[in-house]
């Protein structure tokens, strides 16, 4: 994590440490006999702030020149993945459920979704990291998402050859731009710090999640993911709402009497 966060948020971190590793177990225990639904999904639907953590939401970046984001920076709800190029489970995530949060969330403005690299399977992990924070500099980020998650990419492995070739198919225009990127200082100190920000909350797996605050691990059923993206956002339009005015700052004199006017002091 930045040690340009706020000092409130770094003394937060000791508690939301642990937090990944109780939501990974009770997001992904198996549901007791006759329970309809998962727990995650119970738990959201019944109390919106139930499971939400101030600390957490200030991990959202919301800087609208992050070529590794998709939505607008001022969206009610930050979905925040903690992934890895290797990761199966976030390839289901990435092509079943992530499309349908886009056209359902993103593109009416409710969501914006930040990626952080959280490679944890070794130099192939590390050195696709760096290639997608790489063609993100030219625009393309998303596009090689997709071609790296593509059904049977991860098979194929990420060694440089193919690496290579899932930018050509992501339309990165500058191969040799992107080459020397994906090798460079900044795309490791970019890495690095996805890294540091996922162990300093705990995560220990990938997918692992944050959407307003709240910690979600493993890929997750889409009904999990629509009920508490619609909780978050209806928590945070309550919180922009204008309060209503107390009685005594709205009253008219309640003993019929007229208001005095401007002229009644003289």
């Amino acid at each position: 994590m930045s040690r340009s966060k706020p000092i409130a948020v770094v003394s937060g971190v000791a508690v939301a440490a642990v937090l990944l590793g109780v939501v990974s177990y009770t997001a992904t225990k198996p549901a007791s006999p006759g329970a309809a639904g998962s727990s995650s999904v119970a738990e959201v639907s019944a109390d919106p702030s139930a499971g939400v953590y101030a600390e957490l939401e200030a991990y959202a970046r919301r800087d609208a020149s992050d070529k590794l984001a998709l939505g607008r920076a001022d969206a009610p709800v930050v979905l925040i993945e903690y992934a890895d190029f290797k990761c199966g489970y976030c390839g289901k995530f990435a092509r079943d459920t992530e499309p349908v949060l886009i056209e359902k969330y993103v593109d009416n403005g409710t969501l914006r979704i930040e990626w952080r690299n959280f490679p944890i399977f070794g130099e192939e992990s590390e050195a696709v990291a760096r290639a997608s924070w790489a063609a993100g500099q030219q625009g393309r980020f998303w596009e090689f998402h997709k071609a790296a998650y593509a059904e049977g990419a991860k098979e194929k492995g990420f060694g440089k050859d193919r690496i290579a070739a899932l930018a050509k198919e992501a339309g990165v225009p500058d191969a040799a731009r992107f080459a020397k990127d994906s090798e460079g200082a900044a795309a490791r100190a970019a890495v690095s710090a996805d890294q540091e920000q996922g162990y300093s909350l705990g995560a220990t797996s990938t997918p692992s999640f944050l959407i307003n605050g709240r910690p979600i691990a493993g890929a997750q059923p889409l009904e999990t993911f629509t009920e508490t993206i619609e909780a978050a956002a209806k928590a945070a339009k309550s919180a922009k709402a204008p309060k209503a005015p107390k009685p005594s700052e709205s009253a008219e004199p309640s003993d019929g009497a007229a208001k005095p006017g401007p002229d009644a002091a003289r």
